[in-house]
């Protein structure tokens, strides 16, 4: 990914919804121009989410999402439609695809229902116009024709006005910063690390440092010592990835402010008060109580792997308790219920959406389940939680010690 490209996570996300052959996909591919999603008169054509990153104007950098039909049929197209309803976690956007000739149904107005319970704005898009014209009543629904084209154009409109104060405005870092500040990120080269480039937030985390026109120098954790006395000033911040927070600490002095990229991004696309609270559950695990660690992202489990490896083996050592029960999940996998779980930890959510993220954190929210996140947890349990928010004082204030 280059540094001037929009991740995926940070795009606003328009997703397709309705019934079978009511014409989401063709709507979808008329709306981006592109056959992103296979049309066909077969039902259950969309079998799966279909996703596309891409511009759309006048929207700008998007997302855009097809799902398979709300009313699909069977053992099978019961998982279909349980797939299409998980995208509502991280829908910006919703567009719901109506067969003009058949009009609101059940399923529609069960669809329309969600969308409200989640705060989600929606468009409703009447199909085929071409074949039984009929007239638009709310101020959030149209009339068009995938066939023909007819107002495409105005369904972009209208999605754009919809969309007006649903993008993510906050910053990881740079309201924090001012022009000529020195930044030193900490970024440990181990046989986790992707070969070749640095991981999502690191990236993003580097370029919003030089939006603010403040300058980012790059080390690892064996060379951090040598990086700061070879600096001409004193840095006004030291970012380190979580997994190497206790050396870090001790490597940097005390009045150089110190975080991690987890803790940023927990408070950029989280609730990082949330996590700091979450995080005391740590002390009241039991043997036998059951962990959820979850990431945003799937990728191939290495050796030495922060969230499989490295993160339970803290936990075991700070706790004293040695049996307790680790359950992971990736990517868009998240499970429905958290009831039989004592403790949810999760990644900084890089490559979720921002409503996604919450999402999650409301699911833990609603069902009483403490949730912290990777880097707030690891820098608890090496006594330095405090210190790494020195960056969010009124957060910082919540710690006692």
């Amino acid at each position: 990914m280059s540094l001037n490209s929009t991740p995926s996570a940070d795009r606003l996300h328009i997703a397709f919804f309705g019934k079978r052959n009511a014409g989401k996909s063709s709507v979808m591919n008329a709306v981006t121009g592109q056959n992103i999603a296979i049309v066909s008169d077969v039902l259950g054509t969309t079998t799966d989410p279909v996703s596309k990153a891409m511009e759309l104007l006048p929207l700008g950098p998007v997302v855009v999402i097809d799902t398979p039909g709300i009313d699909d049929e069977g053992e099978l197209g019961a998982l279909r439609v349980r797939k299409s309803l998980q995208v509502l976690n991280k829908t910006d956007i919703a567009v719901l695809v109506v067969d003009s000739g058949s009009g609101i149904s059940n399923e529609d107005r069960d669809l329309i229902e969600r969308f409200q319970k989640k705060n989600i704005p929606y468009v409703i898009a009447y199909n085929k116009n071409d074949i039984k014209n009929i007239t638009a009543e709310g101020g959030n629904e149209i009339c068009v024709s995938a066939e023909t084209g007819e107002n495409i154009y105005e369904l972009k409109e209208l999605i754009a006005k919809t969309a007006k104060g649903q993008e993510n405005n906050k910053h990881i870092i740079s309201d924090l910063l001012r022009p000529e500040d020195l930044v030193v990120l900490v970024i440990p080269i181990d046989a986790a690390a992707p070969k070749g480039r640095l991981i999502l937030p690191q990236q993003q985390t580097i370029r919003d440092i030089l939006d603010i026109h403040a300058a980012a120098v790059v080390t690892q954790d064996t060379e951090l010592t040598a990086t700061l006395n070879a600096l001409g000033k004193k840095p006004k911040l030291v970012i380190t990835d979580s997994q190497a927070f206790a050396k870090v600490s001790r490597d940097t002095p005390d009045d150089i402010l110190l975080t991690s990229f987890s803790i940023l991004f927990a408070n950029y696309k989280g609730n990082l008060r949330l996590a700091v609270d979450g995080v005391r559950a740590i002390d009241r695990l039991h043997n036998g109580d059951k962990i959820l660690i979850s990431e945003g992202c799937s990728h191939h489990r290495q050796c030495g792997d922060i969230g499989t490896v490295k993160l339970p083996a803290l936990l075991k050592k700070y706790t004293g308790k040695s049996d307790l029960a680790f359950e992971w999940t990736s990517g868009t996998e998240f499970p429905e219920s958290l009831k039989d779980y004592r403790l949810v930890i999760h990644c900084g959510g890089c490559m979720l959406n921002e409503r996604e993220m919450k999402y999650r954190i409301q699911c833990a929210e609603d069902e009483g389940i403490p949730i912290t996140n990777y880097g707030t947890a690891i820098a608890y349990m090496n006594g330095i939680l405090k210190r790494s928010l020195s960056v969010f004082p009124e957060i910082q204030a919540m710690i006692q010690n």
